[in-house]
């Protein structure tokens, strides 16, 4: 059966984060454990979440402290240690320079990779996409280790350990996706075949600070004092949303992947190490979408007429637009999705409901907190947002 690690960690101190992650492997089986999981002389690569460009300490990216803590433990162990990563708008180097990681990085002797080269691979056995453009450093790596943090997201209403392997696709091929896979469900198959490409060995999610409301970008932190760790990404992140209120099932790529059998996702199915788990949840943690949202990207029975007054979509807080364009950059369906109109000084963009896919790029992309998700009022009189 697949161990978990659930630790309590109420500091971004770094030794007591390093302190708090020994306890982790401790538990998953100590030193043996660490020597199975890092051969002798193997290149390993840590995969942060590195979204955007965001200030050090910033709830959307992977926090430069407990990537410190991680470097501390797996540099007795490694052969080479690297880091890498592809943001969804801008350059990795600069993500990984103004977040932290980069000064860590190098005070380490830990080399950057910013995914910039790929190969395009086959998928052996796939669920739904056949290749991949994957970057390079993340198929040369020999253990690939994920260093997520736990945040809410508009399109997957949860985001961690499976998803951040994501930004192994480089630069905005990212957004490609969102276009090919506007269903829910292929979009989850669309993760789990990059996961059977990127061999990811384990993952350290980082919830000491999470993301609660308008996340993957915009939210607002919450502070958790959690650490979660194990080799199954799936038990990770089913972990994870059960911390925050959702039954692992109600998560599309979790709900995939036990349709699939590629790990486990119920809670019964693999064993909690450490803390219990009612001992770590927070009191009403405020999620994106509510437990009672239903995915009308997969259509169904629900017909498009139904979706368009119940669905949720992006909508704009005009005082807060800063006129920047993202969203329309990022859109992968644009230009027939996102147009723009004057108002005043500034340009202001307006979306065309019947073209958007709910994919929400723009409001994870958007640098000002621009853009929320909203429940149209029959929705919420349904309560299908709580």
């Amino acid at each position: 059966m697949e161990r978990v690690a659930l630790l309590r960690c109420e500091s971004y101190e770094v030794d007591q984060i390093e302190h708090s992650l020994r306890r982790g492997f401790d538990l998953l089986g100590g030193d043996l454990f660490l020597r199975q999981l890092i051969p002798y002389g193997a290149k390993v690569l840590l995969k942060p979440n590195l979204l955007s460009v965001e200030t050090p300490g910033s709830p959307v990216v992977t926090d430069y402290r407990t990537f410190e803590a991680v470097i501390r433990i797996l540099k007795d162990y490694a052969g080479s240690l690297s880091f890498g990563d592809s943001p969804g708008f801008g350059k990795a180097e600069k993500a990984a320079k103004s977040a932290g990681l980069m000064e860590v990085a190098q005070r380490y002797g830990v080399a950057f990779d910013p995914f910039e080269t790929w190969q395009t691979v086959l998928v052996p056995e796939h669920f739904l996409v056949s290749s991949f453009d994957v970057a390079t450093a993340a198929l040369d790596a020999d253990v690939l280790i994920s260093l997520p943090r736990l945040k809410t997201h508009g399109m997957t209403s949860y985001t961690g350990a499976i998803k951040n392997q994501f930004g192994c696709i480089p630069g905005l091929k990212k957004a490609n996706w969102h276009s090919r896979m506007p269903k829910a469900k292929d979009f989850s198959d669309m993760l789990l075949d990059i996961n059977r490409v990127v061999d990811t060995k384990f993952a350290i999610l980082d919830g000491i600070v999470a993301m609660e409301g308008n996340g993957p970008k915009n939210g607002s932190p919450r502070k958790m004092n959690t650490l979660i760790m194990g080799e199954s990404l799936s038990a990770v992140d089913a972990l994870a949303a059960t911390l925050i209120g959702y039954d692992p099932l109600e998560i599309p790529y979790l709900k995939q992947a036990y349709k699939r059998k590629v790990g486990p996702v119920l809670l019964d199915d693999f064993e909690i190490m450490g803390e219990s788990v009612d001992s770590m949840k927070p009191d009403h943690f405020v999620r994106i979408r509510g437990k009672n949202h239903m995915s009308f990207q997969d259509g169904g029975r629900w017909n498009k007429w139904l979706r368009d007054i119940i669905a949720p979509k992006p909508i704009l807080v005009p005082h807060d637009c800063i006129s920047c364009r993202r969203c329309a950059e990022i859109c992968p369906e644009s230009p027939n999705v996102i147009s723009f109109y004057k108002d005043g000084e500034r340009w202001l963009p307006a979306w065309q409901y019947d073209s958007c896919i709910r994919c929400f790029c723009c409001q994870e992309i958007c640098p000002a907190g621009a853009i929320k998700i909203e429940y149209p009022p029959l929705a919420k009189w349904l309560k299908m947002d709580q």
